[in-house]
């Protein structure tokens, strides 16, 4: 063992620290853990994260280090410390000298977090001079992704560069003892943003929040400009205002997210676990599935048919001014379909029409950030919706990748930029079903190849030819002379499971992918497949049966079409006791039949989300929905969890070396049990249960055939927590390994990092 230097002899050491190591207090940190070890040296920021050097003796260095790697501030993520020896300068103190820009150096950029403890204590403090003060912030705690224009991350370079700091600020951003030592964001009353309230054509600055509180008691709807966009809010006890809200926005059934004072407040509306509690008061502050408790004043409307709520706590000083007693709805400011709006003149222009009044403020949003939704599973966090206090926290990928653009899909739209062993995947986008979302996202994509310095090799987007983004990823491939890689939709949806999962280049994994829709190489819509997977290549080897999807987005939205469908296809009759045969008209059933005897106007497809679709409809859940996957969300909703056995079944048919899996054995089961009264709870609990066996059984068939005993889940299915819960359980018992998202989602928002990692191997 080598033996270390004396103690007292002069050593200097020069560090580079990478990861989520700006604006998250880590240069003070550094500065004062020097301070107390009498190290000297200095400490800066640049475009690669931040660099250091440390000169004193050898037990203090290895202390400081120690302290660095095991005890960081607590917003930091650190990834790296590389050290290397330098001749002793004989220096004196320590400084934090100026961040340098470095043209093409990559570095990685906090989320936005939540106001923190001790902000709040001093927004509650009558004596404080940041009393009721909008904008509190910290090193700890607020925004960070969407005031940030470019790095390195310092106040010019930020949307608060036109806010100069008045003396008592800048007394505070200068002084290495204080919590707001270079906080970037810092401001008070006196020299930062203000928030003032418009109705008609008047406006109050004085007395805004105080205003919109009696707004809400009348029961209007006001738009309020937030940490990364506008929400539309209004009291969620209100029925009144509720319906005025969803005729306004054209939001028929699709639930709205309810914002609550504290955990209290939680407690009386919805049933909350230990680990739910834990996601609701954590430092990214989502939106958290719940189950709601009956009779609690909470109006209907706020989730109609649905036995969940989705929950967050205030997460900006301005809720926690806003929020007394009240539950508020929170929803996204915008007509459905269209992008988040994020601007005061774009909002009084678009909202006019769905907000009765507005409250604004001044500090422009650089990035539009949409909040974040998660559920609970076997004590796990489920991401749903991937952005505000996550994105864009990278994921650490199991191997080094190329700089990729990937562009993800068309609906619950994010894109995916690599560099090295990170895959930053963006804030969710929206669907991109119009123009106004695709330039939200071209806007968005340039900022991120800006701030993370990528260039491009490859850009990469799904097969569907008629996918926005796929043509934009043309154009874009075209314009920079790059390739165009286009990827299969459901082995991007694999690819992403894995790698997120840190599965090597060399690992083969058997993958269920079961969602809505994904365009195959076949021209057909899959959805209910499973795939022999590496990241080079798949292999289908089962799926579901194909049925003639008849008239599009026609059957779609009507679920009853696609349980006529199901009935057809495997033989069975049009009943007219069956509820899906008596919500038609004899004049549609006759055209629907002729459709799918000569296939007019008709695509296959194995979709297992259609599958789902047609059974609500079969036992009469939802005939017609209004948003994406409402009758799969309506049927988890009616499950009955104490059911335990599994009556219904699949038949497995081989075809051209795959299996085929029919479920006509199910449907004759459903239609007995619906001729025998059974419950639809039962019903329901028994058919996600025969799901669940299902995968069990397929899973056990190929291990024995192929060796493979990794079992990778993912697709917009796997959202639903029952099929989910009872997957993993029953694969465990078998002793198969499973892997499933925990850190993107399951669905379309998260196969921008597939399709990236897969862009860099093929």
């Amino acid at each position: 063992m080598k033996t270390p230097p004396l103690s007292h002899t002069l050593h200097r050491q020069h560090l580079r620290v990478t990861g989520i190591v700006q604006g998250v207090g880590f240069r003070p940190f550094v500065y004062n853990l020097a301070q107390s070890l009498n190290l000297s040296g200095l400490v800066g920021n640049d475009n690669q994260g931040v660099f250091i050097e440390i000169e004193g003796d050898f037990t203090s260095i290895e202390h400081f280090l120690e302290m660095l790697a095991h005890h960081p501030p607590p917003l930091a993520h650190i990834e790296s410390v590389s050290r290397t020896a330098q001749e002793p300068l004989g220096t004196t103190g320590f400084t934090i000298v100026h961040s340098q820009q470095q043209p093409d150096a990559h570095t990685l950029v906090s989320p936005d977090l939540c106001v923190c403890d001790d902000c709040l204590a001093e927004l509650r403090n009558p004596a404080d001079r940041r009393y009721g003060y909008p904008f509190i912030n910290c090193t700890n705690c607020g925004p960070r992704l969407t005031i940030i224009r470019d790095l390195p991350y310092d106040r010019p370079l930020t949307t608060m560069a036109g806010f100069p700091m008045c003396a008592d600020c800048q007394r505070e951003y200068d002084d290495p003892t204080h919590r707001r030592f270079h906080a970037q964001p810092n401001a008070c009353p006196v020299c930062g943003p203000r928030i003032w309230y418009v109705r008609d054509d008047t406006t109050d600055e004085q007395d805004a929040i105080h205003r919109v509180k009696e707004a809400f008691q009348q029961g209007k709807i006001i738009a309020i400009k937030g940490l990364g966009g506008f929400h539309l809010a209004c009291d969620a006890t209100n029925n009144s205002a509720i319906q005025t809200l969803r005729e306004r926005k054209g939001r028929v059934d699709k639930p709205f997210a309810v914002m609550l004072r504290d955990l209290d407040a939680v407690r009386r509306y919805a049933d909350v676990s230990a680990s739910e509690e834990a996601l609701l008061t954590s430092r990214q502050r989502p939106i958290v599935l719940l189950n709601r408790k009956e009779q609690t004043g909470l109006s209907p409307l706020v989730a109609p048919h649905n036995h969940a709520i989705g929950v967050m706590l205030p997460y900006t000083p301005l809720h926690h001014l806003l929020l007394d007693d009240t539950p508020l709805v929170m929803t996204s400011a915008n007509y459905s379909g269209d992008p988040l709006v994020k601007d005061n003149d774009e909002a009084q222009q678009k909202l006019s029409h769905l907000a009765d009044a507005f409250l604004l403020h001044n500090r422009d949003i650089q990035v539009r950030c949409d909040d974040s939704v998660v559920r609970v599973i076997q004590q796990q966090e489920i991401p749903l919706r991937r952005s505000r206090g996550y994105a864009p926290f990278p994921v650490h990928l199991p191997f080094p990748v190329k700089p990729i653009l990937a562009v993800g899909g068309e609906l619950k739209a994010t894109f995916c930029v690599t560099n090295e062993q990170h895959a930053i995947l963006s804030q969710h986008i929206g669907d991109m079903d119009n123009l106004e979302t695709l330039h939200a996202f071209e806007d968005s994509v340039a900022h991120y190849l800006r701030l993370f310095r990528v260039q491009p090799e490859a850009v990469v987007c799904d097969l569907h030819p008629r996918y926005l983004s796929s043509g934009w990823a043309e154009r874009y491939a075209e314009s920079q002379r790059i390739p165009l890689i286009k990827v299969q939709h459901h082995h991007a949806h694999l690819a992403a499971v894995m790698a997120e999962n840190g599965l090597g280049s060399t690992e083969t994994v058997l993958g269920f992918c079961f969602d809505g829709t994904g365009y195959s190489p076949d021209h057909t819509i899959w959805g209910g497949e499973v795939l022999r997977t590496t990241y080079r290549d798949y292999q289908r080897l089962a799926y579901l049966k194909p049925i003639p999807l008849a008239g599009g987005d026609a059957a779609v939205k009507n679920p009853y079409r696609l349980a006529l469908a199901y009935l057809w296809s495997s033989g069975l009759e049009w009943d007219e006791g069956l509820p899906c045969v008596q919500v038609v008209s004899a004049q549609e059933k006759r055209i629907l039949r002729r459709q799918l005897e000569r296939g007019i106007n008709t695509v296959l497809t194995s979709s297992m989300g259609r599958l789902f679709d047609a059974i609500a409809s079969l036992i009469g859940v939802r005939h017609s929905v209004t948003y994406e996957a409402q009758a799969a969300v309506e049927l988890e909703s009616r499950v009955d969890r104490s059911v335990r056995d599994t009556p219904y079944c699949f038949e497995w048919v081989e075809s051209a070396g795959s299996l085929v899996l029919d479920p006509s054995p199910l449907l004759q089961s459903v239609i007995a049990d619906l001729r025998a009264n059974v419950p639809v709870g039962v019903m329901a609990a028994r058919f996600h249960l025969a799901i669940a066996d299902m995968i069990v059984q397929i899973g056990l068939h190929f291990r024995a055939k192929t060796g493979i005993d990794t079992i990778a889940l993912s697709g917009g299915v796997f959202q639903n927590a029952t099929l989910l819960e009872k997957t993993i359980q029953h694969l465990e018992a078998q002793h198969l390994k499973v892997i499933h998202h925990r850190i993107v989602p399951s669905n379309d928002g998260g196969i921008a990092l597939g399709q990236a990692v897969l862009a860099s191997v093929l």
